[in-house]
């Protein structure tokens, strides 16, 4: 019975030895069965460790291993059998594809190149098609090392369409001059500086230690160096200014005294009224103006107007880029019916205030008006009591803003449907003119470039698609769209001026948090008595250290990058920037295997 239940469950059963001998003898051969079996254990651990190496060992020197290159192969063999997959045909493969023009020479000479060195195995040959595509063409920007991180701030936001003004161009300077308007300080900018340059200068050992500052080590270079520019201008090192020409201001004499108010007097030599001797402080702030008492009163004015300056200059190159736009895509509706009242109402309001900004700064006046007084009468079209240029140019100036208003909303919808009806009218006759049943040749871009799928269309089917395509034109949504864009602009532009007073607001914010942690910490140490100052100094400047790089050089340069990132994303690329194109992606197996690598 117990033999027959070890049999039903698979049981290994093994017969008594009878004797001593026979016993030795059985175990003397299982001894062996286990020696073998351990040295055919050891021998296969040592064949797949020997593999093992092998498939670990360098291929070449600073390479990958040997299964590393095996996967590498692989992936790039499955992408590129999928890329074959998108072609069309049999025995002779076709395929249509977007290709940048000015390398449409090197295509060709490579492709001729490889076909020679196939032996007559295989060729391949680029056919262009210069005919236009309804299709939009991709976007391709070229970029480098330096570009490449501007770009992709611009491409966050969006991908301009193809041949549309690349904001780019502008954000390469105006990025880090307006990071140095917001953190202008010459020693935090020179903090800044020596880690772009540190980050430059070491880019390959950082390139996979550091790679978040290996990315950003050209746009850290320069924010550094556009705050050490912008320091030198405000006079502000530290929260300390400095002199490195003669002031134009002068303590009376007989001034000497302590816990006396001091009013400085310009120098005698110092030619106020700007009547060709002697001008104002050759570069910046004059250093008089540190340390007094309406220091702040006169810092807010200064950085206030030249926000606005900033802004509204920036704007209009905004603006000069849709005109660039239009005239690109030969828009002229575009042009006159939107670019032209668009540049007229941001000229003879917002570049008229800052005409008058600069008229005040270089015209010495007896009675000098309040700009802000004056923009509040011309805007509600009232009696300005101190006009600085006369009291009818700024009614004229505010007559043609309003003008510039229903030129904006009105003649683009109208403009728009005479055109629809227009092409209405053509593809009725088009449609009419077509005997039914002839399919005269291709009818559709999409199909004869290779982007339909479908079959091609004849000339009286193509009439009909263009047909149904001008149907979908709706008037009343046009009229809509315009009065969106006519207020968006319009209340667009107050708010955007006013909002690059942020320039302002965080130049001011960094100047006054500079000067109560100095004068918290090593200010403090030093007014103590003699000798605990000495040691409060060393004290206290680490503490003052310790605050700089952690708030100043930590936090308010990510707030001064995200305050101009947002000025650049709305104020100015808000102008002008459709942001609608897409990328161009040509197959390439470096991006491919770093793609994969990322995964």
């Amino acid at each position: 019975k117990i033999t027959k239940i070890c049999q039903s469950y698979g049981v290994n059963t093994y017969r008594w030895p009878t004797s001593r001998q026979e016993a030795d003898r059985r175990w003397a051969a299982l001894r062996v069965n286990v020696e073998d079996q351990e040295r055919l254990l050891k021998a296969h651990e040592n064949y797949v460790r020997i593999e093992a190496d092998t498939l670990l060992a360098l291929t070449r020197p600073g390479g990958n291993s040997l299964i590393e290159e095996w996967g590498l192969f692989c992936m790039k063999e499955k992408s590129i059998y999928a890329t074959l997959n998108l072609f069309e045909g049999h025995m002779n493969l076709r395929a249509n594809c977007w290709y940048p023009t000015a390398e449409e020479d090197q295509i060709r000479s490579l492709l001729v190149r490889n076909s020679s060195a196939q032996h007559c195995h295989g060729s391949a040959m680029l056919v262009s098609d210069h005919t236009p595509s309804s299709k939009s063409p991709p976007t391709y920007i070229r970029k480098n090392e330096f570009t490449s991180i501007f770009q992709d701030l611009v491409d966050t936001y969006g991908l301009p369409r193809y041949g549309e003004a690349n904001p780019a161009l502008f954000t390469v300077v105006t990025f880090p001059f307006l990071f140095g308007v917001m953190y202008g300080d010459v020693g935090h900018g020179s903090m800044l500086l020596l880690i772009g340059i540190y980050a430059v200068w070491r880019a390959e050992d950082i390139r996979f230690k550091i790679p978040e500052l290996y990315y950003a080590r050209y746009i850290v270079f320069m924010m550094g160096l556009f705050a050490v520019y912008v320091g030198f201008l405000y006079n502000d090192f530290f929260s300390i200014g400095f002199s490195l020409f003669r002031s134009r201001w002068q303590p009376p004499a007989g001034h000497h005294g302590p816990g006396r108010v001091v009013t400085y007097e310009p120098a005698p030599w110092f030619d106020i009224r700007n009547e060709g001797g002697t001008g104002p402080y050759p570069f910046g702030v004059d250093p008089a103006w540190h340390g007094a008492q309406n220091e702040l009163v006169y810092m807010n004015s200064m950085k206030m107007k030249v926000s606005v300056i900033l802004g509204v200059s920036q704007m209009i190159v905004g603006l000069l880029l849709r005109f660039a736009n239009a005239i690109h895509e030969n828009s002229k509706v575009d042009f006159l019916c939107e670019c032209v009242p668009m540049m007229v109402f941001m000229l003879c309001f917002f570049g008229f205030m800052d005409y008058m900004i600069l008229y005040k700064w270089v015209n010495a006046m007896d009675n000098p008006p309040s700009i802000i007084n004056s923009m509040i009468a011309m805007a509600m079209w009232g009696e300005d009591t101190n006009p600085m240029l006369g009291a009818t140019l700024p009614k004229v100036l505010m007559a043609v803003c309003m003008l510039s208003v229903p030129c904006m909303l009105i003649p683009k919808p109208l403009v728009k449907y005479l055109q629809h009806r227009h092409r209405q009218s053509h593809s009725y006759a088009q449609i009419g003119a077509v005997p039914l049943g002839r399919a005269t040749g291709f009818g559709s871009e999409d199909v004869r470039r290779g982007f339909g799928g479908g079959s091609p269309l004849g000339d009286e089917e193509a009439c009909q698609v263009a047909f149904l395509e001008e149907e979908e034109f709706d008037v009343s949504e046009m009229c809509i769209h315009q009065v969106i864009e006519t207020i968006e602009y319009v209340l667009g532009t107050v708010s955007h001026t006013a909002s690059y007073l942020r320039l302002w607001a965080l130049s001011l914010a960094h100047q006054q948090l500079s000067v109560v942690f100095f004068s918290m910490t090593i200010l403090s140490g030093m007014a103590a008595p003699f000798p605990l100052n000495m040691i409060l100094i060393y004290f206290w400047f680490g503490v003052w250290f310790a605050i700089t790089v952690g708030i100043l050089l930590g936090m308010d340069v990510l707030e001064c990058f995200l305050h101009v990132l947002r000025l650049h994303w709305v104020e100015f690329q808000s102008k002008f920037f459709r942001a609608d194109g897409y990328a161009f992606e040509p197959y390439c197996h470096k991006a491919l295997l770093e793609k994969s690598g990322e995964d």
